[in-house]
């Protein structure tokens, strides 16, 4: 198996480029429909979409290995909360890449009799849960190094006194401000998490619409696409910028 996942990370890369040209592509069509383009160049952009997309899956065949053998390794990790959280991910990122390669198989002709409005919602709940888990351990994340930055600076835990309601009020208002202010230098000193949080976030808006459970529109969903594909884009090129472990 170590050959095959060394053979599909190197294709990762080259997933991630295709991945933002169907974006754009996305994003460009809908732009020129909205403008009331001719008809017959809007649909073009939109073939050259599919014709991206379908590409995309061929660099995805055997992902599912990949994201099966970062499972194995996540489970050793020493923290409980870690070790949830990214195992999980991985397996339902194993699970979806799985949908996809089906789906892949679906669209060439090699599963004509597949149901592929099916398959593909399966595989974008797998997406979901595997996003969910990604910002679950974001959050846990920024917890861990929020507290360790309000220890350093001996923030943690201050109380404002005061009597009335409007003390009260004063003093929510001066912890939510101070808690704001400590998110943003948590997310200020460590890039790789900041990226993460911003693409996770960005990747989320796609299941979300296609499931139905956040109706938005396709440009939407094209910028979102296309700015996350970006951002991995950036992760892959410069690797201190992702998020270990």
């Amino acid at each position: 198996m170590d050959p095959w996942v060394r053979f599909t990370a190197q294709s990762q890369g080259r997933e991630r480029v295709f991945r933002a040209a169907q974006y754009a592509s996305a994003l460009l069509a809908y732009s020129l429909q909205k403008s009331g383009t001719s008809p017959e160049l809007v649909i073009l952009v939109k073939q050259l979409e599919a014709h991206l997309s379908l590409g995309r899956k061929l660099f995805r065949l055997g992902n599912s290995a990949e994201s099966l053998e970062a499972a194995k390794r996540a489970i050793h990790l020493s923290d409980l909360v870690l070790r949830f959280c990214i195992t999980v991910s991985h397996l339902n990122r194993a699970m979806y890449f799985g949908c996809d390669n089906l789906l892949w198989a679906g669209k060439v002709g090699l599963v004509p009799s597949l149901d592929q409005d099916k398959w593909s919602q399966r595989s974008f709940r797998y997406y979901l849960f595997a996003l969910i888990m990604n910002l679950s351990r974001d959050a846990y994340e920024i917890s861990v190094l929020g507290e360790r930055e309000a220890r350093c600076q001996g923030k943690a835990g201050t109380e404002a006194g005061g009597g009335g309601d409007g003390a009260a009020g004063a003093a929510l208002a001066g912890r939510a401000r101070a808690r704001l202010c400590l998110l943003c230098r948590v997310l200020r000193s460590n890039p790789p998490l900041l990226l993460d949080v911003l693409k996770n976030c960005c990747d989320l808006f796609i299941p979300l619409d296609r499931l139905g459970l956040l109706k938005t529109s396709p440009g939407v969903v094209a910028f979102c696409g296309l700015s996350s594909s970006i951002l991995s884009i950036l992760t892959i090129c410069q690797p201190w910028l992702k998020l270990k472990p």
